[in-house]
């Protein structure tokens, strides 16, 4: 299954993980700029390594985020969350007009969840997914 995953992650790569993960880093750096922000660069930057590599791996709620974590998550929805799901919207339509990309473009929609709303949640493997039952 290991080596599935990595056939899947290396083509997610080319064709459209690189491009996601540097919308990512741009939007971490501005976030870093602004200093203010730098929580929600390190998280631009946690999302933009799953972007680079997502297959073998899912997000969770976190069991600890509280309050802090849902203001935080309207202010980046606001700010950044929503440029960064219409990018993985267009990048997934290109992916939907290949019979090869399918997989990719559902995989792109599905980390739209991620993008604008990515505080109090985990970046975890899909083996340790159910760990703490």
């Amino acid at each position: 299954m290991k080596v599935i995953e990595s056939v899947l992650n290396i083509l997610w790569l080319i064709f459209c993980g690189i491009w996601m993960a540097i919308a990512y880093a741009v939007a971490g750096i501005i976030c870093f700029i602004l200093i203010i922000t730098i929580p929600f660069g390190i998280a631009s930057f946690r999302i933009a390594g799953y972007v680079l590599w997502p297959f073998g791996r899912t997000t969770v709620v976190r069991e600890d985020a509280g309050a802090a974590s849902c203001v935080g998550n309207v202010i980046w929805l606001v700010f950044a969350g929503w440029w960064l799901a219409l990018a993985h919207v267009a990048t997934s339509i290109p992916l939907f007009l290949s019979i090869i990309g399918i997989p990719f473009g559902w995989a792109n929609l599905k980390m739209i969840p991620i993008s604008l709303m990515p505080l109090g949640r985990e970046i975890v493997s899909t083996d340790q997914r159910f760990a703490g039952w």
